[in-house]
């Protein structure tokens, strides 16, 4: 697509303008005296004219007020300039109205499409620009959806078809006591892990969406309150947790920050070893890190950690009860608080992960 400037057609347009306007007086003349020479004699008027009864209204207000031909003259070559700014107008946006096709061109079907005007440093191949870098993040972010809604189907699907098979076993036989139990105990655990979903979806929904309040909070307490929530679950599963816990202020939503910290601290547990630890810190930079002993994670898969449904086995069903969606939905409250989450391997065993939280309110 062409890079033609609007610029210059508008600086032209506007010389184009100066000039006429230097000329304007000289045409009102020029047309003036052509229609006192060629015009009709009826009202042809000397020094030496005095209106008398028999001379015509028209000549004796012309007469009377010499100035009107020269306004009226003026105000036919006035119409004349308007009329021809109108086309001259159209000539300078053609550029832009050039872009109106290759912009319609793109949707959902097609948004690789880019306008492509060039690195120049005009107003279009700026807007041009612009406009291919809009469509980027556009196509980046329609792509998540879409590969978000096809991962939420799958996981979604699986616990269904199996709720729908022992509803169907239960319906073809009679069952004894002992295989009613078990039938009743594979349901709950199947509606359970969906509920798990659900609610994990409506987080991320919610984090997606922004804060619906902002207010200073204590980092530290929240996490205090929620180490102290899963130690018992942690000792359970033979990990020890320790913590270093310096006061920090943070501008946000409660019930986020909580969330946060609380996939952090399950995703540590779930994920570690038995006899391994966990190791918390609230600081000014990093705000929260949280560091665990586990199987070692390649740098290279690291990133996508943040993905939904992803997990570091590489598979996308989780069997060990847990949705998928712990580290995403701690990445959408970071970005929520205007902050940052990082994480990286230890270059052992488990993962570290980082949270950058900004330290005055948050913007509007």
């Amino acid at each position: 697509m062409s890079g033609r400037s609007p610029a210059r057609r508008i600086l032209a347009l506007c010389a184009i303008v100066l000039v006429v306007a230097q000329l304007r007086p000289r045409a009102v003349d020029l047309a003036f005296n052509m229609w006192r020479e060629l015009g009709p004699s009826w009202c042809t008027m000397d020094v030496t004219f005095v209106p008398t009864e028999q001379t015509s209204t028209v000549c004796t207000l012309v007469y009377r007020w010499p100035s009107v031909p020269v306004l009226l003259v003026s105000a036919m070559v006035l119409a004349v300039m308007l009329a021809a700014c109108y086309p001259a107008m159209r000539w300078c946006l053609r550029p832009l109205r050039d872009m109106v096709a290759a912009i319609s061109d793109a949707g959902p079907q097609n948004l690789g499409h880019r306008l492509r005007l060039g690195s120049g440093s005009g107003e279009l191949a700026v807007l041009g620009r612009a406009i291919d870098s809009m469509m980027d993040r556009i196509a980046v972010g329609y792509e998540a959806q879409r590969r978000f809604a096809a991962n939420a189907s799958h996981e979604l699907r699986t616990p269904l078809a199996v709720q729908r098979t022992l509803i169907e076993v239960s319906m073809a036989d009679e069952l004894t006591a002992d295989q009613l139990d078990l039938l009743t105990e594979q349901l709950l655990s199947t509606n359970e892990r969906n509920e798990r979903l659900v609610e994990g979806l409506l987080v991320l929904a919610e984090s997606d969406r922004g804060l619906a309040g902002r207010m200073p909070i204590r980092l530290d307490l929240i996490t205090a309150a929620v180490l102290d929530a899963h130690r018992k679950s942690a000792a359970k599963a033979g990990v020890t947790i320790t913590s270093d816990l310096q006061p920090r202020t943070v501008f946000g939503e409660q019930v986020l920050l909580e969330r946060l910290v609380t996939n952090l601290v399950q995703n540590a547990v779930k994920y570690n070893r038995r006899d391994g630890t966990i190791d918390v810190r609230v600081g000014d930079d990093p705000a929260l890190i949280v560091v665990n002993t586990g199987d070692d994670v390649p740098s290279e898969i690291v990133s996508s950690l943040f993905e939904p449904f992803r997990r570091g086995s590489g598979t996308r069903v989780d069997h060990s009860g847990g949705a998928g969606l712990g580290l995403a939905i701690a990445r959408s409250i970071t970005q929520a608080h205007d902050g940052l989450i990082t994480a990286s391997s230890t270059g052992q065993d488990g993962l570290r992960v980082e949270v950058s939280l900004p330290t005055g309110p948050l913007r509007d």
